[in-house]
C-alpha cells in the first residue's frame, strides 16, 4: 500500500528506510510504503513550556516558584539521533513519551538551580531578588552539555514570580503596612520639626533683631544725655563768664547799668510801684556811693 504524507512547515520531518535516513527537511511531502518506513517529527519552532514547584528558603519557609521555559530544537537530526520522535502516521501522535520527558528534564534542571539560590537565601530575599536569580539560572542552563548534545537551545527563561503561603505573605504584607506607616509618620514628625525649627529660628531672629535695637536706643539715650549735660555746662559756664564781670562792680554801679539797659530798650513801664521801703533803699546807696566819692 502506497500512502501520502504532508509535513507541517514548523516540523522537521525525517523519513527513515530500515533504520536508516531517506529524506529530511522542513515540511516535507512525500509518498511512501508504511512496510519499510517510519516517520519523525521534530518541531523546529519555539516552544513554551510552564512550570510550577515549591522550594524552601534557607529560613525554613516555603515558597511556591512560578514561570516559564522557551526552548527550540536547534539540530533535529542530532534531536532524533538521541530521542524518538516518532509518530504513528494513523493518529500522528508521538509512539512514546520521548518528547514530554525532554521537556521535563529541561523543567528539572531550572528547578535545580533555582533550588540552589532559594535553599542559600532568606525569603525576603528571595522574594526581592526574582530577576537576579532569573538571570543567573537562565545562565546555567545553556551552559548544560546534556541539552546541547541533543540539539535543545534554551531560548529564555521567566520566573514570573517567587511567592511564600498566604498566611506568610498576608505577615509579610501587614509588616510592609507598618513600616510605610512608620516612614508616613517620621517624615510628618521631620516636618514639624522642621517648621518648628524654622519657627524658632524665626523668633531668635527678631528677638536679636529687638536686641539691637534695644542698645542702638539705649546708646542713642545715652549719646542725647551726653549732649544735654554738654550744652548745660557751656551755657552755664557762658553764663558765669558773662556775670563775671558784674561780680566786681558796687551795687550803685550795677543799678546804674539796669538803668541804662531800661532806657535802650524804651525805657517804657506801665506801672512803678514806689514803697518806703524801697526809697529807703536806694537813698542809703546813693548816700554810700556819694560818700565813698
Amino acid at each position: 500500500m502506497i500512502k501520502y504524507y504532508k509535513g507541517e512547515p514548523n516540523t522537521h520531518v525525517i523519513l527513515y528506510q530500515n533504520g536508516k535516513i531517506k529524506k529530511e527537511g522542513a515540511g516535507l511531502t512525500f509518498v511512501y510504503a508504511p512496510y519499510n518506513k517510519t516517520i519523525a517529527n521534530v518541531p523546529i519552532v519555539s516552544q513554551d513550556m510552564p512550570f510550577v514547584f515549591k522550594e524552601m528558603t534557607a529560613n525554613f519557609q516555603e515558597v511556591s516558584v512560578q514561570g516559564q521555559v522557551t526552548y527550540r530544537f536547534e539540530n533535529p537530526l542530532l534531536t532524533a539521533k538521541h530521542l524518538d520522535f516518532t509518530v504513528d502516521t494513523k493518529t500522528m501522535r508521538y509512539r512514546n513519551q520521548d518528547p514530554e520527558k525532554l521537556v521535563q528534564r529541561i523543567v528539572n534542571m531550572v528547578q535545580a538551580y533555582t533550588r540552589t539560590h532559594v535553599n542559600e537565601l532568606g525569603l525576603e530575599e528571595v522574594i526581592r531578588d526574582v530577576k537576579a536569580i532569573t538571570a543567573d539560572v537562565l545562565a546555567n542552563i545553556r551552559k548544560e552539555e546534556d541539552l546541547k548534545e541533543l540539539g535543545v537551545v534554551i531560548e529564555n527563561l521567566h520566573i514570573t514570580g517567587i511567592k511564600p503561603n498566604p498566611e506568610m505573605q498576608k505577615a509579610l504584607e501587614a509588616d510592609y503596612r507598618e513600616g510605610l506607616q512608620k516612614r508616613a509618620d517620621k517624615a510628618i514628625y521631620e516636618r514639624r520639626a522642621a517648621a518648628q525649627e524654622e519657627e524658632d529660628n524665626l523668633k531668635r531672629k527678631e528677638m536679636e533683631t529687638d536686641v539691637q535695637l534695644e542698645q542702638r536706643r539705649e546708646t542713642l539715650v545715652d549719646k542725647q544725655a551726653k549732649n544735654h549735660l554738654t550744652l548745660a555746662e557751656a551755657e552755664a559756664k557762658g553764663d558765669e563768664m558773662k556775670l563775671n564781670p558784674y561780680g566786681a562792680l558796687q551795687p550803685q554801679a550795677l543799678m546804674a547799668l539796669a538803668f541804662k539797659e531800661w532806657a535802650e530798650q524804651g525805657g517804657n513801664v506801665n506801672q512803678l510801684n514806689v514803697n518806703p521801703d524801697l526809697l529807703n533803699e536806694l537813698m542809703k546807696m546813693f548816700g554810700t556811693a556819694k560818700a565813698e566819692a
